[in-house]
């Protein structure tokens, strides 16, 4: 007798859409804390930079609003781009890793071209197109945390590999660091490789390897130092020495920092109020930028300054907190990187003005002139948002 076949079953289908609906989860409300936080550094900020910047802004251009008005376009088209960013899945950020890294190294590669490349203070950081002028290592902080993350959330045990989990992107890290250092760009080095070796922790590499690496760090940081005190490198010299006494040459070298703690000694307290302060008016440069934090100590006082602080501190932390609940590891590691590249930023800047570490350029998030910058740092706001859309999806489960 010729035996029955069993009819074909229907769960394959079935489990396939499964699979599916899980690779789409629903879509939640954004994380309103963070939210907050992000709209009320962005107001502050604004605030702070017409405030800081009108004298020079009419010395330069007769328009006492000339820079408010630009960064306020920026934060405009920012903010937009983090309401549209945080209605987009983030998992799409992932077909985009691959295009944003090499993105980043052309555009490195691009600013060191002769005569293509826009140089201002003896560094040659900038690419222009009319008035508009960017810098490239902003979209290779964002190229290293959207790779990283693809790339690492893919891995798990591989992490642990020296040949799989730390070669790979120690190579990525060290190319751009030649690039940016030939600018040169020391801050901005500083972050991207700070950044990716903090997700390469948080990926799962051995614990041996990051002790080494801090340790490493630290001895070349040290021996730069007694280098540069006993005469045997010159470059970066003139910082080092005015960082340990800047009042030896209150006019030359060390005048920047001079003038930075005579603004946040004159605060006081309570501050002189909102809009009085002296230094801005052409004492202190790069008051509307690098320096701008100075300014909010000195018009703000140390109360003032410390609510600042305070809410750039509970915006990290909320960070941090949203990648600890994010939905999967791709998720997790996104939120660590962006949030890791504020926090060292925000730390770096104020470490700088206030004398704790040597002078060297970089930016307050949310506050310093720059509007390119302002509206990466807001569509990386959003990407965070967009990760903790999918959070209550976790909770229902």
């Amino acid at each position: 007798m010729m035996k029955k076949h069993a009819a074909p079953t229907q769960r394959a289908p079935q489990t396939r859409t499964l699979d599916k609906n899980r690779e789409k989860p629903a879509i939640g409300r954004m994380d309103l804390p963070f939210l907050l936080l992000v709209l009320a550094l962005t107001v502050i900020g604004l605030i702070m930079l017409f405030s800081a910047s009108f004298p020079s802004a009419y010395y330069e251009s007769g328009d006492a609003a000339y820079y408010v008005k630009r960064q306020g376009i920026f934060a405009v088209l920012g903010l937009v781009a983090m309401f549209a960013v945080s209605k987009v899945n983030y998992q799409r950020w992932r077909g985009a890793a691959k295009i944003l890294l090499a993105l980043a190294f052309f555009l490195l590669i691009l600013v060191l071209v002769p005569h293509v490349g826009v140089t201002r203070n003896n560094a040659t950081r900038w690419l222009g197109f009319g008035n508009l002028t960017f810098q490239p290592s902003e979209i290779a902080k964002l190229a290293v945390i959207v790779f990283f993350a693809d790339s690492i959330s893919k891995k798990r045990d591989k992490m642990k590999s020296f040949r799989e989990g730390v070669l790979p992107y120690m190579v990525i890290l060290g190319l751009l660091a030649i690039l940016m250092l030939l600018e040169p760009h020391l801050s901005g080095t500083i972050l991207i490789v700070g950044v990716g070796v903090v997700m390469m922790i948080v990926g799962g590499i051995k614990a041996w390897l990051v002790a080494a690496g801090v340790g490493g760090i630290g001895a070349v940081g040290v021996l730069f130092v007694k280098l540069v005190e006993s005469g045997g490198i010159s470059y970066g010299a003139g910082r080092i020495l005015m960082w340990k006494d800047p009042w030896v040459d209150a006019s030359g070298d060390g005048y920047q920092l001079c003038q930075g703690l005579i603004a946040i000694g004159s605060g006081g307290l309570l501050g002189v109020g909102l809009g009085k302060s002296r230094q801005k008016f052409l004492y202190l440069p790069e008051e509307h930028n690098d320096y701008i934090f100075a300014i909010v100590c000195e018009e703000l006082g140390l109360i003032g300054a410390t609510i600042i602080m305070l809410l750039f501190a509970l915006l990290i932390l909320r960070g941090f907190w949203i990648a600890l609940h994010a939905r999967d590891r791709f998720g997790t590691l996104m939120v660590v990187g962006i949030t890791t590249l504020i926090a060292v930023q925000t730390f770096l800047n104020i470490a700088v003005v206030t004398g704790l570490l040597p002078t060297t350029g970089i930016s307050l998030p949310f506050f310093s002139y720059g509007g390119t910058a302002l509206a990466l740092q807001l569509t990386e706001m959003g990407i965070i948002l967009s990760v903790s859309r999918q959070m209550p999806a976790i909770r229902a489960g």
